[in-house]
């Protein structure tokens, strides 16, 4: 059963004005340890590819804070919610996945939740769309 639904547009001029007025400052606020280090790797070959990651890692975790019903409060926070990738071998190779950590992560499973994420970006947008649905019947 749906739990709730959550979407988001982000408008990467936005993102890329923060980096410029913030660096490095504003990216570690919103990501995870393991997406700093992929947003450090794809700024330094190629900066706009730095600003959309960003961008929609922004994106998928504005929409999954919707569809939980917490928005940016406890236990939600830009850190403890990670957008990564299913890892290749894996029969969803490359399809974005939501990772949780410390206290939103024992909250999400308290409630059994499981979520579901897509995110897109073009030339000035980042979108997100994410599901959360009740494992429990």
């Amino acid at each position: 059963m749906i739990y709730g639904i959550g979407t988001d547009i982000c408008d990467i001029r936005r993102i890329r004005s923060s980096l410029e007025r913030h660096g490095d400052r504003f990216a570690a606020k919103i990501l995870s340890e393991g997406e700093m280090a992929t947003w450090r790797a794809r700024s330094a070959r190629w900066p706009e590819r730095g600003v959309r990651y960003l961008a929609t890692r922004f994106s998928a975790k504005e929409a999954f804070s919707k569809a939980v019903g917490l928005g940016m409060r406890m236990p939600m926070t830009w850190r403890l919610c990670e957008i990564a990738k299913q890892p290749a071998g894996h029969p969803n190779a490359g399809k974005p996945v939501i990772v949780l950590h410390g206290e939103l992560k024992r909250w999400f499973e308290s409630q059994g939740l499981q979520v579901h994420v897509s995110v897109t970006d073009e030339s000035e947008y980042a979108a997100s769309f994410c599901v959360v649905e009740t494992t429990t019947h």
